[in-house]
């Protein structure tokens, strides 16, 4: 039977990407006691890379926030496998942290990170709110645009 969430992203239309693999040694996702931990996403497709460049020289703030958007569905993914499938026992979207790949002079970083806030509370509705942090860094991994990890409340 699917899930309320599961309804919710259909009605959306949203789908969401495989759960990437860890490329270091790490694990995707740790859960202690009632907060899961989801390590940061990239901005990519099932493995395919986009948004590689920074913000303020390649890219303008719409198109950060569509990457900041693809990294938070990355993040559900991830969070779905957490809970073998059930989005439903989500409580809360406790926190996001995003890393945005700026020009030294780009100062638009929360209104990057929009992009994986409002996706949160989308889906999650009241329960998406959270605490958040954005900031600028001189360079991602494998020059992805924006990079955002997240905490989570289940049940």
């Amino acid at each position: 039977m699917p899930s309320r969430i599961d309804d919710r992203l259909k009605q959306l239309g949203i789908e969401l990407p495989q759960p990437s693999k860890p490329g270091a040694n790490y694990v995707p996702t740790v859960r202690t006691g009632d907060l899961i931990f989801i390590t940061g996403q990239l901005a990519q497709w099932n493995g395919e890379r986009r948004f590689t460049g920074k913000l303020g020289r390649d890219f303008g703030v719409e198109e950060g926030r569509q990457a900041a958007r693809l990294c938070a569905l990355n993040l559900v993914a991830h969070l779905r496998a957490a809970l073998d499938g059930d989005l439903d026992r989500v409580v809360r979207c406790v926190r996001i942290a995003g890393y945005v790949n700026c020009a030294p002079d780009f100062v638009a970083q929360s209104q990057v990170i929009n992009g994986a806030s409002d996706l949160c509370v989308e889906i999650f509705q009241e329960a998406g709110r959270h605490t958040r942090m954005a900031v600028g860094v001189s360079a991602l991994p494998y020059d992805v645009a924006v990079e955002v990890e997240a905490v989570f409340e289940v049940r």
